[in-house]
């Protein structure tokens, strides 16, 4: 009797304990996301980035644009004939620049978020339309992608520039056509693997009209793959910006975009180093963030990659 009274306490015991529930979509993220190093640090870096974005006119010691002839070519503050007022030294008309690399990410990722989110946003819309609806439509659209794909990047930014002339906003659309390809390609390739599940068969069913269907049943379930792209997307137009930039094509002088402090530091390249590598450097460990991230983003939300 005393073992089957321990027993049934036992069993009383058990049933009482508290079941674990399961971790929600948010913990469940950060668990995966979070296991590489790699896109934590990448995270941080971006965020980094984004407050000295933000912060650029309180961060920054010194205006952009302002010059000073007593300071031409003075190498960082560590170097002989540097000065701490200058940390990082100053240009060939004496521009901090500090105050040139704080002020110009605002131009980068404000160059990088712009066509990230005009590529993503058409090439959305043409990818879900040409996914869902296929036919003759699908042919155009993918066959003017394949086109565009077929051509160098660059280059044909620089042909679209060429076209529409030199300046920020005509660089910013010209990457923007170039990137769009893939968020198409994306986009049409997601739609259709979701059109044959059995949720939107029931949504049909239900009496929903293809707009619903489209926007409130298949879209939120293609949207894992078009934020890792995107997140991707940004580090690439930062670089195509900096090259049309160094071209001259891109923001004109004496805006401080990192491509264009590049160019207007090509003449200098041998006896004042530091004018060449901080924009480069910034530009290296700004999209090497982004690539990070990216990468951190495709393996949390990717349920092929969760183990």
């Amino acid at each position: 009797m005393k073992t089957g009274t321990s027993t049934l306490g036992a069993s009383a015991n058990l049933s009482t304990e508290p079941v674990a529930e399961p971790p929600g979509p948010v913990r469940e993220f950060w668990a995966y996301f979070s296991a590489s190093r790699g896109a934590v640090a990448g995270l941080l870096i971006v965020l980094g980035v984004l407050l000295l974005a933000a912060f650029a006119p309180w961060i920054a010691p010194y205006a952009p644009n302002q010059t000073n002839p007593d300071v031409f070519l003075i190498p960082p503050a560590w170097q002989e004939g540097g000065s701490w007022a200058h940390i990082l030294g100053t240009d060939a008309i004496g521009r901090d620049i500090l105050s040139r690399l704080i002020h110009g990410s605002r131009l980068s990722l404000a160059i990088g978020l712009a066509v990230v989110a005009l590529s993503v946003l058409v090439g959305t819309v043409l990818g879900l339309l040409a996914g869902y609806f296929r036919g003759v439509f699908e042919i155009a659209v993918m066959r003017l992608m394949d086109i565009i794909l077929t051509l160098p990047s660059l280059l044909l930014a620089i042909v679209v520039v060429a076209i529409l002339g030199p300046g920020l906003v005509n660089a910013m659309l010209a990457v923007a056509i170039t990137v769009l390809p893939h968020y198409v390609r994306i986009t049409r390739a997601a739609v259709i693997a979701e059109t044959s599940r059995d949720y939107v068969t029931a949504a049909r069913m239900g009496g929903a009209g293809h707009a619903r269907t489209m926007f409130r049943e298949v879209l939120p379930n293609c949207a894992a793959p078009l934020i890792v792209q995107a997140s991707l997307g940004i580090s690439s137009a930062i670089l195509d910006a900096a090259a049309l930039g160094f071209l001259g094509l891109g923001a004109q002088p004496p805006a401080p975009e990192w491509g264009t402090m590049l160019a207007d530091a090509r003449e200098f390249v041998m006896r004042a180093w530091w004018v060449v590598t901080f924009p480069g450097v910034a530009i290296l460990v700004t999209v090497l963030a982004f690539n990070l991230l990216g990468d951190g983003l495709r393996d949390a939300l990717d349920p092929k990659l969760k183990r």
